[in-house]
């Protein structure tokens, strides 16, 4: 069975277009709560926090199948490393909770869809008791469609929200057009669906929108998932050691780095230098409060500039690889085929780039390298969020739909080592996979037909399992498990925090700032005036707002 969306391979998409059209969605919609108590049309923000999240969320009831080989720690994953007996699958679903009444469902996905009717949407479909009709798409385009269907009148019964989409005006269209599953969630409410019952409380705590649970969430890790690769065969076969700091790192990528034969250091390390020198994440987990009692955004850290520059120097040596300077192809075969040693992309790259080569080249040994921090020390790795995607439900759906939503959910959420998670992962047996010494191993209706779509309503917490690469899954946990020891979350963690407004663009400048500023087309001083634009264009009054809410909800640390 795979690993669920810890690590399901999503990388964020950029977002700007639909928070124009979704504007039309919330005029005149449902209020939020926000930071003082107060509201404007949802135009204030705000966060549901402490006691008062307390309250919303479902009463959390550990599961009892699986028991995973390596516990979660650290804010790791749980890992599985031992095959399953497929005779002796458990059952997490004993008893249909869908009656068959039909509903649609809109989610993101990347790929060919499968065809209505295909033999695996009826195989969940029996197996669940539902009738689900998917209008699956785009994934890459996906932000336009959501955008003109939250402004629309007609919306499907059940959508799917990923965590990057959620700037401009969709948090307040997801008030003002989502229903409140409190009723049907909260507190005990939820031992109906004992599958969303296991799912952490922080992943719940992420769904509470406009001071409502709103959504069904796919829980996260937080310990980090965007990991530094190297190719481990070509190190061995060398003689290279793992650099321990940012000057070794420099000078090894100098010494490895020949154009001539076309091998370079690296890809883009942007994203690793933000763990390396200890940077916030983006949005709102950017903002903390420091030792010295100052609350600060991402952007306002000393290393935040420290990093970029480093990013810089790797860039100016000539180690990072022309087509990731140009941003053109693909990192990822640049690494297979040798023409990069390292290059950074999230967890499930581990077990993707493992299966991908272990037929063509069989030496291909892929490795995750530890952080170590600006200093040579220890890191400073910031947690992630701890739910990623939600499915929500369409404010005025039938009970039966709503029954029929949530059983789906259900589902789609059973843990490893079950035959729904089996069920949702390969498909049927015979007709989507066959069993080759006890590993299920798709067939092309498989690979056509089992693909993210069932994944999307909900997941069990997060878990690594490869049967055909165990050590894949051990060497994952293990990883985030040190990593995890380094970690540390900001204020606003675990925190769904819905910004005013009239901010909700404020920071959307830097993502291109970082990209120019690294691959030498923007200068410092540019960096250091956006730093100062965004202070006296809304980023000093946003931190005042970030400072009240915080006073009255608690710190998320």
């Amino acid at each position: 069975m795979t690993p669920n969306a810890d690590s399901s391979g999503l990388s964020r998409r950029s977002f700007l277009a639909s928070t124009a059209v979704a504007t039309a969605a919330v005029a005149g919609g449902m209020p939020l709560l926000t930071a003082c108590g107060g509201s404007d049309n949802g135009s204030q923000g705000g966060t549901t926090s402490g006691k008062a999240a307390d309250k919303l969320l479902p009463t959390y009831v550990a599961g009892t199948v699986a028991k995973p080989d390596l516990p979660s720690k650290n804010g790791s994953s749980a890992g599985y490393t031992r095959k399953v007996d497929l005779a002796a699958l458990a059952t997490s679903v004993p008893h249909k909770l869908g009656t068959g009444a039909p509903f649609t469902i809109m989610s993101p996905l990347w790929g060919t869809p499968p065809k209505t009717g295909c033999a695996y949407y009826k195989a969940v479909d029996a197996a669940a008791g539902t009738k689900v009709t998917w209008q699956n798409q785009d994934g890459n385009t996906y932000a336009q469609k959501l955008g003109a269907v939250l402004a629309s009148s007609s919306m499907p019964d059940m959508v799917v929200l990923p965590s990057w989409l959620l700037v401009g005006q969709i948090p307040n269209a997801v008030a003002a057009k989502f229903m409140d599953l409190g009723p049907y969630l909260a507190g005990d409410n939820v031992k109906k669906y004992p599958n969303l019952a296991a799912i952490p409380s922080d992943s719940w705590r992420m769904s509470i929108f406009g001071g409502a649970l709103r959504g069904i969430p796919m829980p996260t890790a937080a310990a980090s998932s965007i990991v530094p690769y190297y190719r481990k065969d070509i190190f061995d076969k060398k003689g290279y050691t793992l650099p321990k700091s940012p000057e070794e790192f420099l000078s090894w990528a100098k010494d490895v780095t020949s154009a001539k034969a076309k091998v370079y250091a690296c890809g883009d390390m942007t994203w690793v230098s933000a763990g390396i020198f200890g940077v916030r994440p983006s949005g709102t987990l950017g903002w903390n409060i420091g030792d010295d009692g100052k609350l600060t955004y991402r952007i306002e850290q000393p290393e935040y500039l420290e990093a970029l520059e480093w990013t810089r120097k790797l860039f100016d040596a000539g180690v990072v690889h022309p087509d990731d300077k140009a941003r053109t192809g693909d990192a990822g075969q640049r690494f297979t085929s040798g023409q990069i040693l390292v290059f950074a992309s999230d967890a499930s790259a581990w077990y993707v780039k493992t299966a991908e080569q272990a037929k063509s080249n069989p030496d291909f040994k892929i490795e995750g390298m530890d952080y170590f921090g600006a200093d040579g020390g220890n890191p400073k790795l910031w947690a992630s969020s701890p739910a990623s995607i939600w499915s929500l439900i369409r404010k005025g759906a039938s009970k039966e739909t709503v029954e029929n939503a949530l059983a789906a959910a259900n589902f789609a959420a059973a843990p490893y080592g079950t035959k729904e998670r089996m069920l949702v992962d390969y498909g049927v047996e015979g007709t989507h996979y066959t069993v080759k010494d006890g590993i299920p191993v798709k067939n092309d209706q498989g690979n056509s037909e089992v693909i993210n779509a069932w994944v999307m309503l909900a997941a069990p917490a997060p878990y690594f399992a490869h049967p055909d690469f165990p050590d894949v899954a051990r060497k994952q946990v293990e990883w985030q498990q040190r990593m995890g020891a380094s970690m540390k979350k900001t204020s606003t963690y675990g925190m769904n925090i819905v910004e005013p407004t009239r901010y909700a663009n404020l920071a959307s400048q830097f993502e291109q700032l970082e990209i120019d500023f690294v691959r030498g087309h923007k200068k410092l001083s540019d960096v250091q005036q956006a730093i100062s634009t965004w202070r006296s264009s809304g980023g000093d009054k946003l931190r005042d707002w970030y400072r009240q809410l915080v006073d009255k909800n608690g710190s998320g640390n």
